[in-house]
């Protein structure tokens, strides 16, 4: 049954190696120059279009794609060490992240030229922002229950009903949504879901916030009451976008962003435990980081498998899987090996205020490219277990 999971033994070439030096010296003169706080970045506006017009002319969103839509034409891997140290530098990346990793690929896989050479150049240029237009109320994770309903109207499709945990919504120029087009059928409850390319500014839309526990509104409730998307924003198949959907998530839930989002406090609870840890401490830190190490190895050889053309949706769902738990074992954790620790410690402010956040914003990342169960589902029936 093992032979269903396969992590290739991917290294990071030179090129990727070099690229990571060049990225780490932008992003210190952007903190010199007061762009963003890396300690505090994590708990602020994550948009900044001037930061993301500056990564776009760097050449470093669409990296992969063709360049004649403004792409880079350089590896996943190179694209890895990008997204890694913008993560790990809490880098203000948050208008263009989800169209560089998955929209931009979406569209230049299933979109009509005229569609990729409008939009794809801005995307790259760091100008376009998208969400993702899958979860429901009554459905959650489960996509292929989706029930939010395109018919078909003279020249398009009018949309009716709710998306919900719609990330950045309320920021987005487009939203990639899958919509049910016809009824699932007794033999397969995947068939009837459609992709379409949303004007998150088309008349009919309605975004409401959704707050986390720590007060910060990344999340959204979209509702369609008879919104117009047009036929030429049809994306792929019709009925038949699961097969999309489920190559669309391999992107979603492989990179580091998926259990690097908590690193800060594993970063402030090394500077405030010092250089010389006692017994406990230092045990507690090796496993985080041993733990950490093996979340990266896996992802590194997901972007490598991307990268051979491979769609390698099973291992991008267990590393979704293991890093969500992995950042939401850390704060309770972190509270735990720092329990004894004098309050009045060098950087001790600095790491409960982390620590605070880190706490209430965790649980979040459950809902984040799906839900535990059913990533656990997709690797049972991967398996062969259902």
């Amino acid at each position: 049954m093992t032979g269903a999971i396969h992590f290739d033994q991917v290294r990071l070439p030179a090129s990727a190696q070099a690229l990571r030096r060049e990225v780490r010296a932008f992003l210190a003169d952007e903190i010199a120059a007061g762009t963003f706080d890396p300690r505090r970045g994590v708990a602020s506006a994550v948009f900044h279009p001037e930061f993301s017009r500056k990564v776009g002319a760097r050449g470093w969103i669409g990296m992969t794609w063709p360049r004649r839509y403004g792409g880079g034409e350089r590896s996943f891997l190179e694209r890895y060490v990008v997204t890694e140290e913008f993560r790990v530098a809490n880098a203000p990346v948050g208008l263009h992240f989800t169209a560089d990793r998955q929209s931009g690929p979406m569209l230049l896989r299933h979109g009509s030229e005229r569609l990729k050479a409008e939009i794809l150049p801005r995307i790259t240029r760091g100008e376009c922002c998208f969400c993702i237009g899958m979860s429901e109320p009554g459905s959650g994770s489960d996509l292929f229950a989706a029930s939010t309903r395109a018919g078909r109207c003279d020249g398009g499709w009018r949309v009716t009903g709710t998306k919900v945990w719609t990330t950045a919504a309320h920021r987005a120029d487009y939203m990639i949504g899958l919509f049910r087009t016809s009824p699932r059928t007794a033999a397969d409850r995947r068939h009837g879901l459609t992709q379409f390319l949303v004007d998150m500014r088309a008349p009919g839309i309605t975004v409401t916030p959704i707050r986390d526990m720590s007060g910060r509104r990344e999340f959204d409730e979209v509702v369609f009451d008879d919104a117009f998307v047009p036929d030429e924003h049809v994306l792929g198949e019709i009925d038949l976008a699961w097969k999309q959907a489920t190559s669309e998530l391999a992107y979603e839930r492989s990179g580091p962003e998926r259990f690097l989002e908590t690193s800060y406090l594993l970063f402030e609870l090394v500077r405030v435990l010092g250089d010389r840890p006692d017994v406990r401490a230092a045990e507690g830190i090796g496993r985080l980081v041993a733990q950490l190490h093996a979340l990266r190895r896996m992802s590194v050889s997901v972007a490598g498998m991307l990268e051979a053309g491979q769609e390698p949706t099973l291992e991008g769902s267990i590393v979704k899987d293991l890093g969500t738990t992995w950042q939401q074992t850390l704060p309770p954790r972190a509270r735990d090996l720092t329990a004894f620790l004098d309050p009045a410690a060098p950087g001790r402010e600095v790491f409960d205020a982390l620590l605070d956040y880190a706490t209430l914003a965790a649980p979040k990342l459950t809902i984040q490219g799906g839900t535990t169960e059913i990533l656990r589902g997709i690797i049972a029936r991967g398996l062969g277990l259902r």
